[in-house]
């Protein structure tokens, strides 16, 4: 047998092997992307946690966690046209107990989908105290917004590389258990990674935090990839000038080259919020606002609601029953505790525990506007 005919042999071999090994998940093209979009109606609802809880964990502990409740408000949600909402998931409630975890999540899903809800799902959070804590949460601090919200992972873990693979087992954990469940929207992967909470617990923050999740945030994406979801991955940007790649900060460009649909929040006046929409809509993907509505500081369902629905970009607000987060209240409340006196409006949030709406007219202004969307085929 020649060289030639040698070589060519082991090259079939090769392209067999090949042919049957999975190829490398990719970054969907705008075209799939744009498919997936097309499907989806105009998705709006709330960033989510029952108003019975503090935070992440207090929601999804065995002990803590209450369908009853979920399915109440969910209700709400449903009865005023909410076809989506943001749940924010940890990674210590893998680690303490993934098969119940996972039950309780498959769960939560079965009671959203009985509301028509897709929730998107978030699997880290650079927001808020930097050391979760298994096990029963304190209760919320007197007269202070988002008291009790957690980190994920806490700075121990995020510090330390030999936690990584659990990390990678979390995320590889959660999207293979539902990578094909069409009760889920999207997966957030990781929310405001820059976010150093210079207002709040920055102190407490590791020094070299950015650099940490600029170097994990793309693993966190392949790891996510790797489990073949049918629903999209994302992370939102949300600080900087979002004109041009050239202008963003290196988060930023990490977020939107690994996204395959593109996320944002702005709690900014209407005339920003329509500003950024088009800076985005150079990446000629889909465009989901995951956070929005701050009512003193000029973001309002009365004029961002429109400007989404206008630009068919999917709109979810910050907080939806009034409870122990306490985000009716400001983000000054973490320098000046609104204990004497109530703010003069709410801040986020949409209804009372009650399920009495904080303003009846934006209620009607929500339920026209999704009415209007579904009447229309969600355009």
């Amino acid at each position: 047998m020649t060289d030639r005919f040698r070589l060519s042999g082991l090259l079939v071999v090769i392209l067999g092997f090949a042919a049957v090994l999975p190829l490398h998940a990719q970054r969907w093209s705008e075209e799939k992307a744009n498919a997936w979009y097309a499907q989806q109606g105009w998705p709006v609802g709330s960033n989510f946690i029952p108003s019975d809880a503090i935070n992440q964990l207090e929601m999804w502990q065995a002990e803590t966690f209450h369908p009853e409740e979920i399915d109440k408000e969910l209700g709400w949600a449903q009865s005023i046209g909410m076809t989506t909402m943001r749940v924010f998931l940890h990674d210590l409630l893998w680690q303490q107990d993934a098969a119940g975890f996972q039950k309780r999540i498959d769960t939560f899903l079965t009671i959203a989908d009985k509301h028509h809800i897709k929730p998107v799902l978030v699997l880290f959070d650079s927001c808020w105290d930097p050391n979760p804590k298994l096990g029963p949460q304190h209760p919320p601090i007197p007269g202070v917004h988002n008291s009790g919200w957690v980190q994920s992972p806490g700075e121990k873990a995020l510090q330390d590389k030999a936690e990584y693979p659990r990390l990678k087992t979390y995320v590889e954990g959660v999207i293979g258990a539902f990578a094909n469940d069409k009760r889920i929207l999207a997966w957030d992967l990781w929310n405001e990674p820059s976010n150093g909470n210079n207002s709040s617990y920055g102190k407490d923050d590791p020094k070299d935090k950015g650099a940490l999740v600029r170097a994990l945030l793309p693993q966190v994406f392949s790891w996510a990839r790797a489990e073949h979801p049918i629903q999209p991955l994302t992370s939102g940007v949300w600080t900087g000038d979002w004109s041009s790649l050239d202008k963003m900060d290196a988060m930023s460009r990490i977020q939107i080259a690994e996204s395959d649909v593109i996320s944002f929040h702005n709690y900014g006046w209407p005339e920003e919020f329509e500003q950024h929409i088009k800076w985005l809509e150079q990446f000629h993907r889909p465009i989901i606002c995951t956070e929005y509505m701050a009512r003193g500081a000029g973001s309002t369902f009365d004029t961002i609601l429109p400007i989404a629905k206008k630009y068919h970009v999917a709109a979810i607000n910050w907080g939806f029953v009034a409870g122990k987060t306490q985000t009716y209240l400001p983000w000054d409340s973490w320098q000046r505790p609104y204990v004497l006196q109530q703010p003069t409006v709410w801040f986020h949030d949409v209804f009372h525990e009650d399920g009495k709406p904080y303003r009846e007219a934006e209620i009607q202004l929500i339920r026209k506007l999704t009415s209007e969307a579904a009447a229309a085929g969600g355009q």
